[in-house]
């Protein structure tokens, strides 16, 4: 029963995870222009974000829910914003300004998990995904069977961090095969394309 439910976790923490978006394409960023513990810590901040939603979401916190429903525009808004300053802050990057200055000084890979993390944490309707999860599994999360609640949550996190594990391990392994000018135009496209993707969802809601 307890492996049971820890699979479970795991299965939802790899589901929500695998789909490429923006976050997604600045774990990669990060990893191929710092290090793979770079990309990695970026991956952890993601995936310890998406635990906190889900704890909301399996214990059903009804006041925080109904909070974000009542300002669910703004929050699209602010999350939609954060994502079009994401975009271009990878669109004006220089790969090569960004390898020299970290075999210079290194990196924070605590500040890349927070950055992550604050990205992530920037866009709260993501509690409404893990909502249509549970609802699909079955699954509720109760204080009277904490553990079994903890099994399902630590699932969630392993399953998250296990596909940003690969993602990023991935990414370093054919990063060396990239030269600079490469990473350049890979720095615009993804730029543009996360830019493009925030802006039609900011319009979309506007029209909304």
């Amino acid at each position: 029963m307890s492996l049971n439910l820890l699979w479970e976790g795991f299965v939802i923490g790899i589901a929500v995870s695998v789909p490429l978006g923006p976050l997604g394409m600045l774990c990669i960023k990060r990893t191929v222009n710092k290090n793979w513990r770079s990309g990695f810590s970026s991956g952890l901040g993601i995936a310890a974000s998406d635990t906190i939603y889900a704890i909301v979401a399996g214990f059903s916190l009804t006041i925080i829910i109904n909070f974000i429903t009542s300002y669910e525009i703004y929050f699209k808004i602010l999350g939609a914003t954060m994502v079009i300053l994401l975009g271009l802050y990878i669109f004006l990057s220089n790969p090569a300004k960004e390898i020299q200055k970290f075999k210079q000084k290194g990196t924070s890979y605590l500040q890349d998990f927070f950055t992550a993390f604050l990205l992530t944490f920037s866009n709260p309707l993501s509690v409404f995904i893990f909502i249509a999860i549970f609802t699909s599994y079955s699954l509720v999360l109760q204080l009277s069977l904490l553990l079994e609640a903890m099994l399902i949550v630590g699932g969630i996190f392993a399953g998250s961090a296990s596909w940003w594990f690969v993602l990023t391990s991935l990414a370093y392994l054919f990063k060396h095969k990239l030269t600079i000018s490469t990473l350049w135009w890979a720095n615009k496209i993804i730029g543009l394309s996360v830019i493009f993707i925030a802006i039609g969802l900011f319009i979309f809601l506007l029209l909304k």
